[in-house]
């Protein structure tokens, strides 16, 4: 096990990013048992939960004349354009089935305020509005924080890219996530990540 000062974070677990949801993320599932087997290495795990209104300003077919994956400016800056998901109380919005962490202590729920779309743990996309998350790990003297989930490039990067900006140390565990990968969007979330301090490791180096 490691030590109670580190946590597990996984990210968006949902039916609706995994193989047969509406914004499914190609072969997310198959990290799913690797995610239980880590959880199984931690004192304290935390979910995160996509969890938007059905009028959500993330949503295309909220835009006249938009589609899936443009990009628009709002106020609080870029903001791309998704297919309807993760709508509150749906099977899209609920954990994969095969998800199994009976120990996970907190589950975020992000996103569900309207007019702010939320990839990170911590933060709104405005940088403002905060989840609570990192006051609920700073309680509890967690200083060191380990992602995994979907997707790489968005949720997860935001995510670890919050946590290091917070003060925690951050690793994401590669091969513990899966990446939507939309316009060299991965490659771009790596580098971002490792300009912040993200550290990169592989499940392997968890121990």
């Amino acid at each position: 096990m490691l030590d109670k000062q580190s946590v597990l974070i996984v990210v968006d677990v949902q039916n609706g990013f995994t193989p047969g949801g509406q914004l499914a993320v190609a072969h997310a599932d198959q990290i799913i048992p690797l995610i239980n087997q880590l959880a199984g290495q931690f004192h304290n795990v935390v979910l995160t939960q996509d969890w938007h209104t059905t009028d959500h300003i993330s949503f295309a077919d909220q835009h006249l004349h938009k589609q899936p994956f443009d990009v628009i400016t709002l106020d609080y800056g870029p903001q791309v354009l998704w297919p309807r998901h993760c709508v509150q109380g749906t099977h899209d919005a609920e954990f994969h089935p095969l998800l199994n962490i009976p120990t996970a202590q907190l589950i975020v729920r992000k996103g569900f305020h309207a007019h702010i779309d939320s990839y990170s743990a911590f933060l709104e996309a405005d940088h403002i509005t905060s989840t609570g998350l990192a006051g609920y790990l700073k309680a509890r003297d967690i200083d060191t924080v380990y992602v995994v989930g979907i997707a790489t490039d968005f949720c997860v990067a935001w995510t670890a890219i919050d946590a290091t900006q917070l003060g925690f140390k951050t690793y994401v565990i590669e091969d513990a996530t899966a990446a939507i990968n939309l316009n060299g969007s991965l490659a771009q979330a790596w580098q971002k990540m490792k300009e912040s301090g993200v550290i990169k490791i592989q499940s392997i180096d968890v121990s």
